[in-house]
């Protein structure tokens, strides 16, 4: 029995996916080249993965690879996308920050 090939949005999630994890890696791999070649050990750098206009299927994806640090810089993502994942994520609010989006933001903590 022939199976049919996956939609094409499924395929295209699987592929940004796949590429958020791969570039994790990638990017993990040269801070611990560049901290081990300046003398500093590789945990004492903290990776932030920018997960602006991702979805949640792809910071989940990074999360399940290992990774806890995000930011984000627009307030209605944070707050959209932070319920939805683990609550042992570390988020962080990166840019500027307009003073009728501070009390959203602070609902997050």
């Amino acid at each position: 029995m022939a199976t049919t090939p996956p939609p094409a949005a499924l395929m295209e999630s699987v592929a940004t996916t796949t590429t958020a994890v791969t570039s994790l890696h990638s990017v993990l791999q040269r801070v611990q080249h560049a901290a081990e070649k300046s003398g500093r050990k590789s945990d004492q750098v903290r990776v932030l993965a920018v997960s602006k206009t991702k979805p949640v299927y792809v910071i989940n994806q990074v999360y399940q690879a290992g990774h806890r640090c995000f930011g984000e810089n627009y307030v209605q993502e944070i707050v959209e996308k932070a319920p939805q994942l683990p609550d042992d994520i570390e988020w962080h609010f990166i840019g500027n920050l307009q003073s009728n989006k501070v009390k959203p933001l602070l609902g997050m903590l």
